[in-house]
This record gives C-alpha cells, sequence and structure tokens, in this order.
C-alpha cells in the first residue's frame, strides 16, 4: 500500500519524480536510516509544502513505518506535517494520535519525541488564544525537560521557542527575551531564514528595552542573529 501510494505520486507529480522514486527505492530495500535522512530533505523544500501534500504523505507511507526509524525524526515529521491541517483542532488529534503511537512502542526515550510533540500543541493552543492550556503543557514539558539527560537540541529549542511566544503573546518582556536567547543557544542560526532572523532581532531588541530587570544586552549584540 505505502509502495503503491509513492508509485501513483511519481506518475502525478513529475516535478517532484525523482523524489518520490528515491523514497520508493529505500523503503524498498529496508533501509530505514537512509530513508530517514532522505525525507528529511524531502520535507523541506518548497514543492512538498503545497496543500496536504506531507499530511497524505505521512498518512499514506510514513505510517507504514514510523515505528522502524528514529523517533524523534518521527516526531519531527508528525510535526511538520501536522501544519498542513487548515482545522487546528484536526491538527491536535492527529498529533495526539503519535504521542499514543510513541507510547506504544515501549522504547526508553520516548519522553524526547513526546515533548517535541507537545510543544507543537502548545503552540496550536497559543495560536487559537488558548493561553491556559499552552501554559500547562509548557509547566509539564518544563518539568520533563528537567528531568531529562543528553536531550537533543531540537528538543530544548522547541521547548524555548514555544515558551518565548507565550510570554509574548502576554507582553512579559523580560521572559520573552530569556527564553528567545536560549532558543537560540540550541538553534543553528544558519538554519534560520534571513526573514525569521530580521522579524526575531526586531523583536528581542525591543524587548531588552521594555522589559524589566534585562541587564545582558550585551550577549544580543554580540549574537549572530543581530550582528551578520
Amino acid at each position: 500500500m505505502a509502495l503503491q501510494y509513492v508509485e501513483a505520486l511519481r506518475q502525478a507529480r513529475p516535478d517532484l519524480a525523482d523524489w518520490y522514486a528515491d523514497l520508493a527505492d529505500l523503503y524498498q530495500r529496508k533501509l530505514w536510516h537512509q530513508l530517514t535522512l532522505k525525507l528529511d530533505q524531502f520535507l523541506q523544500i518548497p514543492a512538498a509544502q503545497t496543500g496536504d501534500t506531507l499530511i497524505q504523505l505521512y498518512n499514506n507511507f510514513i505510517s507504514d513505518f514510523e515505528t522502524k526509524i528514529n523517533l524523534l525524526k518521527l516526531a519531527q515529521f508528525a510535526v511538520i506535517a501536522s501544519r498542513q491541517y487548515p482545522d487546528k483542532d484536526a491538527a491536535i488529534t492527529f498529533l495526539e494520535g503519535i504521542i499514543t503511537k510513541l507510547r506504544e512502542t515501549r522504547e526508553l526515550r520516548i519522553n524526547e519525541p513526546i515533548l517535541h510533540v507537545k510543544m507543537q500543541i502548545a503552540a496550536i493552543h497559543l495560536d487559537k488564544g488558548n493561553h491556559k492550556e499552552c501554559k500547562n503543557l509548557l509547566e509539564e514539558g518544563k518539568t520533563t525537560l528537567d528531568g531529562m539527560t543528553d536531550v537533543d537540541p531540537t528538543v530544548h529549542a522547541s521547548f524555548y521557542w514555544i515558551s518565548s511566544q507565550y510570554h509574548k503573546s502576554l507582553q512579559e518582556f523580560a521572559e520573552f527575551y530569556k527564553n528567545a536567547l536560549l532558543y537560540l543557544a540550541y538553534t543553528t542560526v544558519g538554519s534560520l531564514s534571513e526573514s525569521f532572523k530580521l522579524d526575531l532581532a526586531f523583536d528581542l531588541s525591543l524587548a531588552a528595552l521594555l522589559g524589566d530587570n534585562i541587564y545582558n544586552f550585551g550577549e544580543l549584540l554580540a549574537h549572530p542573529i543581530v550582528n551578520q
């Protein structure tokens, strides 16, 4: 079924035919690590960001081997796909289903992928204006994060980013500033778009001026996001 789906896409999307051919080949050969790397690249290209391409790819292809690949990567793929849902409640339902599947694997290191998914659910609640639910998930996430060791930087980044946006929405400038800098500490600046960096640099500069008890303005001035 999964292979047939990708083969059908190869015919339907000539612009992505080479990508789908590679995905089909790696799937047939059960090269899960290489398939994960190829999917990681595919999910980032603009042509894959249209419509519900990634939702359908996840439900009809990735779901077939989702427990055979790195679970944090699986969580990241699911989060990216969830952003294509026009209905926010449908996105939450999809992500909650991913959490259930992660728990069912009974793997030892499932806290990382589950936390990553939960931060996207928190982001959706924040987007809906549901600050209380977002705050609850952030508090729960902080407890989980504090209890883990050797945490992947992307998990730290997802937590601090949503936390920064929560405080920004409440105009809590000092907390936004602190969490946004922590987000950057776990993020490769080169991976961010120019427009994203410009917006974040502006927000940080404004928060540094408006926030109470911010004494590390020099840290911001020395950061690549500002001095590039």
